[in-house]
């Protein structure tokens, strides 16, 4: 591991000059997430700035919307009652996520940018554009089993590897940034950068920002969501292929439909032509088998990640009807 300086702040101006005033500056709370980038030498910071103590921990919840602050332990989160009560799909994503031991670990903001997820991104003598631009991409023709199948590139197929934040795109998060320009709001489906020819680039945040919190505006399908995580093994492992639904239901008829996908994007992916199908439809079987096989429109599998295609139609299925409470 190369050598590096290390500092810790107290609020957000002394974070933002600490990280702008140094070269290779990394911010660092939780560091579930760099440690590992760092013990594999994926990285070389020149200066770790430490945000830990910042004070965004609050997390305030109601019938009227949520207010979660970037510095909240994913436990704390996961774990408060009006979390539970107002948003329980936020809930129940973030138990679904890493070990207990991390979720006491890590924070909402850095959970919300860990880097995607490759063999070749985490593996210092592959060939990863991520890594080192125009160096190529190992994954393209090699180990991809748990790579992307949506919004990939010729440059990249590497998957975002976070639940919570496929969540949040159901709940229409806001996420609230304080920079060297000021403060900003970046809608949730804002956030994360797909590839393109730019892979070094996962999210539209720029140089010294910080994520201070997270807003949620109020949920109408607060009793009428799920989420369904599929994986290799029961814990401590990233999903295959995951799926967060909320529906807003008229009796048996689902009046509206909010549909996010995990584990088989490069960023948290929304199914639009998923949601347009169910709108106005009786919630049953052909009706949500149909919908459901909408989910791999534009979809490129990869050699090894074929079977994505068929994983991420049952997830969605699945959730769907989960959802709707006839599991």
């Amino acid at each position: 591991m190369n050598s590096f300086t290390y500092t810790r702040v107290h609020n957000a101006r002394e974070a933002i000059d600490a990280f702008l005033g140094s070269p290779a500056s990394f911010y660092v709370a939780g560091a579930t997430d760099l440690l590992q980038l760092l013990q594999e030498d994926v990285c070389a910071p020149g200066t770790l700035v430490d945000i830990s103590r910042l004070p965004y921990r609050d997390v305030e919840a109601g019938p009227r919307g949520a207010r979660i602050g970037a510095m909240a332990r994913l436990t704390d989160v996961a774990d408060d009652e009006a979390i539970q009560r107002h948003y329980p799909l936020l809930s129940q994503a973030l138990k679904e996520t890493a070990s207990t031991q991390i979720r006491n670990a890590a924070t909402i903001g850095g959970n919300l940018l860990q880097r995607t997820r490759c063999l070749y991104f985490r593996d210092p003598a592959a060939a990863c554009n991520k890594r080192h631009p125009g160096s190529g991409c190992g994954a393209m023709h090699g180990a991809n089993r748990i790579n992307a199948i949506l919004g990939t590139s010729d440059h990249c197929i590497a998957a975002y590897p976070g639940d919570m934040a496929v969540a949040l795109m159901v709940l229409d998060a806001r996420v609230q940034v304080q920079g060297p320009n000021g403060a900003r709001v970046v809608p949730i489906d804002t956030l994360h950068r797909t590839p393109g020819d730019d892979p070094s680039r996962d999210t539209t945040l720029q140089p010294g920002e910080i994520i201070t919190r997270i807003d949620l505006p109020a949920n109408r399908c607060a009793g009428t969501c799920a989420f369904v995580k599929v994986r290799d093994r029961a814990t401590f492992e990233w999903a295959l292929a995951s799926a967060a639904v909320g529906l807003e239901m008229q009796g048996h008829t689902i009046r509206t439909a909010r549909v996010a996908v995990g584990g088989v994007g490069t960023v948290p992916w929304r199914l639009p032509h998923v949601e347009g199908a169910l709108a106005g439809k009786p919630l049953r079987s052909d009706t949500v088998a149909e919908a459901a096989a909408l989910s791999v429109r534009g979809a490129r599998a990869s050699g090894q990640n074929t079977f994505k295609l068929k994983l991420l139609q049952r997830a969605v299925e699945e959730a769907i009807i989960a959802a709707g409470g006839q599991s």
